[in-house]
């Protein structure tokens, strides 16, 4: 799940307490709001996020400055070539950044990519602003991956996709319903937005892309005239809750049976061939060109096939 781009506009055996990814539960809390030099092994263009608001670029720092601040030791440095790193179409209309970073061999992570796309709009001067965080994990766990992204057409209307992918039918293993998202009280992150006057449900036009999600998906699209305090006060809080929640449930080796992984290697292989298909490599080349479209689906084939 790397840019999903709504085509509206653009088209393990279960463990009661699953262990950290890194640290501790009691260390995860004071750091969430690191500052930005942990952030040094991101390429600078993506942590620029130079088209958002005060509010919506100091969010998405945090987010990415905790995340280097629990995984950073377990991360490669980023090895994206620069013309992925930031790229733009030949009017300068279009820009965006794209860093992925592989996890180590003893890591659970296969790796986060991070990103951030400017589109100007056919109609005058809008444009869409996209903004993604997301994780892969290796087979070495079967916990969920991790997809925060926003999507940003107007300083309005703020369409917001987070979730934490399960990687089993969860009618089937009913446990890793209740490890990882009934333990975690995600319903109630959940509901808290599900609550807010300015958020009415948001529905994929891609189908594909609503059956991957897990039933405490938030999905919503937010219209209000007040959209730095609602990303301040109530967006931004959930987004940092969920990220630590993941941070803390999703980590570490799980058991895993031979037949269980291979099932799941396969179950990742397709998720992430069918979202090139209807995402990237659909969309893309209608926003940047197939040249430069090529080069960022080349670089996330490399990540996915590593």
């Amino acid at each position: 799940m790397v840019v999903l781009i709504y085509q509206n506009h653009l088209h393990i055996y279960s463990s009661p307490s699953p262990p950290s990814l890194l640290k501790t539960k009691s260390s995860l809390g004071s750091s969430l709001y690191c500052s930005m030099a942990s952030t040094s092994d991101w390429k600078s263009n993506l942590l620029e996020f130079p088209h958002l608001s005060t509010t919506h670029r100091n969010l998405m720092l945090d987010l990415f400055s905790s995340v280097d601040a629990h995984l950073g030791p377990h991360l490669l440095p980023s090895a994206t070539p620069p013309d992925v790193a930031f790229f733009e179409d030949e009017q300068r209309t279009s820009q965006g950044s794209l860093d992925i970073r592989l996890g180590q061999n003893d890591s659970a992570i296969d790796f986060i990519l991070g990103s951030w796309l400017h589109c100007k709009l056919p109609s005058a001067s809008a444009s869409i602003n996209i903004t993604t965080l997301s994780a892969f994990l290796k087979s070495t766990t079967d916990a969920p991956h991790l997809l925060l992204e926003f999507i940003q057409s107007s300083p309005n209307s703020l369409i917001l996709l987070m979730d934490l992918l399960p990687r089993k039918d969860l009618v089937l293993h009913p446990d890793y319903l209740h490890t990882f998202y009934q333990d975690t009280q995600l319903e109630k992150q959940r509901q808290t937005l599900d609550k807010l006057q300015e958020a009415q449900p948001y529905f994929s036009s891609s189908l594909y892309i609503r059956s991957i999600l897990s039933p405490t998906a938030m999905v919503v699209n937010i219209k209000c005239d007040n959209m730095e305090e609602i990303v301040r006060d109530h967006v931004g809080v959930v987004a940092k809750e969920l990220l630590r929640i993941w941070l803390e449930s999703c980590g570490g080796k799980r058991e895993i049976g031979e037949f269980e992984r291979e099932i799941l290697v396969r179950r990742d292989d397709l998720v992430k061939r069918k979202t090139l298909e209807i995402d990237l490599a659909s969309n893309m080349p209608r926003l940047f060109g197939t040249e430069i479209a090529g080069r960022l689906v080349s670089e996330i084939q490399k990540a996915f096939s590593a």
